[in-house]
C-alpha cells in the first residue's frame, strides 16, 4: 500500500465540532446539491466522511477537494461505492489499485485517510485519536440456517437479493472480497493496536462494526454485504468513545456497552426526500465520557501530536 506518512500538523481546535457524514451518492442532482451546501458552522469543525461519495472516480474528487477547502480537517474512510467501477468511469481502476488511487488523491488534498497516521482531535476532556479504517465484509452475517458463505449467497439469491458489488466491487488481485476483508482486518488491527493503551478513539467507518444496526434491514439476507464478525469487540479493544458508520442509509445512533454507534447517512433521494424536511447534514459526533485520569502519554517528541498511530 501506499507509504503512511505524517501529515502536517494542525493547530489545536479551540472551540470546532466534530461532525461527520456519509454516503452523499453525489451521482444524483438533489445530493449533490446538498453536498454541495455543507459547511462548517464554526472555523475549527472537523468532517469525517464515512464513505460512499460517490461511484465515480471524478464525482469523488470533487466534492472531496469542496469539502477539504471548507474544513479544518477531512478524514476519509472509503464505502463500497468508491471501489466500484462503473463500466462508463473513466478510470477503470479496479480493486486494491482503485482503492490506491483514492488514498493519493486524498493525499493530496490533505485529507486523513486509513493508510495515514491517526490525528488527535482535542476534545474537552482530553485528546482522542481519530481512526479511519478500510476492512470491508467476509460474509460471516449470515441469514439463519445458512452454513457457509456459498449457501448463504444461495440463500440470498432465492429471496431475490443480491449485492451489486458482485457485479462492481472488484477484489483484485485477491481471489475475493472476504480475502480482502481478511487483509485489511489484520492490517487495521496491527494500527489500532500500536496506539497508546490510554488514548480513546473515534472509528470511522463504512461498515457498521457490530451486527446490532443490520437487525432492522427490510431485507435481512443483505446483511451479508454490510461487515463482519471480526470487528465485533474493536470497540470496547480500543477505547471507542464513538463509532461512525453509513451504508445502511437508516440514519441513527444507538449505544452498545456505553459506546455510541452513530449512522450519519445522506442516502438516496427517494429514501430521504419523503421526510418532512432536508436532512441537517453533517451531522455533530456525540462522544462517551471519557474515563477519569486518561490522557496520552508522554513520549518524549516536542508535540506528541506529530505522530499519532504507525507510520
Amino acid at each position: 500500500p501506499p507509504t503512511a506518512r505524517t501529515l502536517p500538523l494542525m493547530p489545536r481546535p479551540r472551540s470546532g465540532r466534530l461532525t461527520a457524514v456519509a454516503d452523499l451518492h453525489v451521482r444524483y442532482p438533489e445530493n449533490r446539491a446538498l453536498a454541495e451546501s455543507l459547511r462548517p458552522e464554526r472555523p475549527d469543525d472537523w468532517l469525517l466522511v464515512a464513505g460512499d461519495v460517490g461511484e465515480y472516480h471524478e464525482d469523488v474528487a470533487r466534492t472531496l477537494r469542496l469539502l477539504a477547502d471548507r474544513f479544518r480537517t477531512v478524514v476519509w474512510a472509503p464505502g463500497n461505492h468508491e471501489l466500484w467501477t462503473p463500466r462508463d468511469d473513466p478510470d477503470t481502476s479496479r480493486g486494491v489499485e482503485r482503492y490506491h488511487r483514492l488514498v493519493t488523491l486524498c493525499r493530496e488534498l490533505g485529507i486523513h485517510t486509513p493508510e495515514d497516521p491517526y490525528p488527535l482531535w482535542e476534545s474537552g476532556d482530553g485528546p482522542v485519536a481519530i481512526a479511519p479504517l478500510f476492512v470491508l465484509y467476509d460474509y460471516t452475517w449470515r441469514p439463519p440456517g445458512a452454513r457457509d458463505r456459498d449457501h448463504a449467497l444461495e440463500i440470498a439469491g432465492k429471496a431475490g437479493i443480491m449485492g451489486t458489488d458482485e457485479a462492481l466491487l472488484h477484489p483484485d488481485p485477491h481471489a475475493g472480497r472476504d480475502a480482502w476483508c481478511a487483509e485489511r482486518v489484520a492490517y487495521t488491527e496491527r494500527r489500532l493496536a500500536e496506539l497508546p493503551h490510554d488514548l480513546p478513539t473515534v472509528l470511522v467507518n463504512h461498515f457498521p462494526l457490530i451486527r446490532e444496526p443490520v437487525r432492522i434491514l427490510r431485507y435481512p439476507e443483505f446483511a451479508l454485504w454490510c461487515g463482519t464478525d471480526a470487528t465485533a469487540d474493536w470497540a470496547h479493544r480500543f477505547r471507542a468513545r464513538a463509532v461512525v458508520y453509513g451504508h445502511l442509509h437508516i440514519p441513527r445512533l444507538i449505544h452498545a456497552d456505553g459506546v455510541p454507534h452513530i449512522e450519519v447517512s445522506l442516502g438516496y433521494p427517494r429514501e430521504w426526500g419523503p421526510r418532512p424536511a432536508p436532512p441537517r447534514l453533517p451531522v455533530e459526533v456525540p462522544l462517551a465520557p471519557a474515563p477519569a485520569n486518561r490522557g496520552l502519554p508522554d513520549t518524549g517528541r516536542p508535540d506528541r501530536r506529530a505522530r499519532t498511530g504507525p507510520g
